[in-house]
């Protein structure tokens, strides 16, 4: 019997997953495709996804309140919702590698962006952007950062990123996530 409480569990997480994963790469397709949309279809598109990414939310809230066992493995989750509604990240990739616990594919995107900056492949503003979000996605896995890292994130840090830091520094903390969660949803719906 026990056995079958595993099996369920890790069905559950994997089907959570790849929901978390369906609607990431919904939001990183859409970004992909903002020049083929009119204004208006991509705008319902985006409020369509982030309905969607509230109601996971939501059950992911009710999963949560109920089985203790799953609240560790689906923190992660819980924070890249957060920060997909609020925004401190706009790259759904890097949502879905810190959601997933993948420091070591951050690093080698990291790369990948560093040499994309130098053969001029990759804009210096888009850079900062994705840098700065792989930069803090590691610091909250608990990765160590070199000290150029560090001065790259404290100088260009925004507010969004810095709301981010705030909320989750406490992972056992889920009411206060799933509260700026809750907030940052009303206003998207706005």
């Amino acid at each position: 019997m026990a056995s079958r409480g595993t099996t369920e569990t890790s069905k559950l997480k994997q089907n959570l997953e790849e929901q978390l994963d369906r609607l990431m790469q919904q939001l990183q397709d859409l970004e992909e495709c903002r020049e083929e949309l009119d204004a208006d279809e991509y705008e319902e598109t985006k409020k369509e996804t982030l309905e969607q990414l509230s109601e996971f939310n939501d059950s992911l809230k009710k999963i949560m309140s109920g089985d203790m066992t799953l609240v560790d493995d689906l923190s992660g989750m819980q924070l890249a919702i957060q920060a997909a509604i609020s925004q401190a990240f706009k790259t759904p990739e890097v949502i879905r590698m810190f959601a997933k616990k993948q420091p070591r594919q951050l690093r080698t995107r990291l790369a990948e962006m560093d040499r994309d900056l130098m053969v001029g492949k990759l804009p210096r503003d888009l850079y900062t952007q994705q840098k700065l979000e792989i930069l803090a996605a590691l610091r909250k896995l608990g990765e160590k950062l070199t000290g150029d890292d560090e001065m790259f994130l404290s100088t260009n840090a925004g507010t969004a990123l810095s709301q981010f830091e705030r909320v989750s520094t406490d992972l056992g903390s889920g009411d206060k996530v799933f509260a700026l969660a809750s907030v940052e949803v009303e206003k998207a719906k706005q």
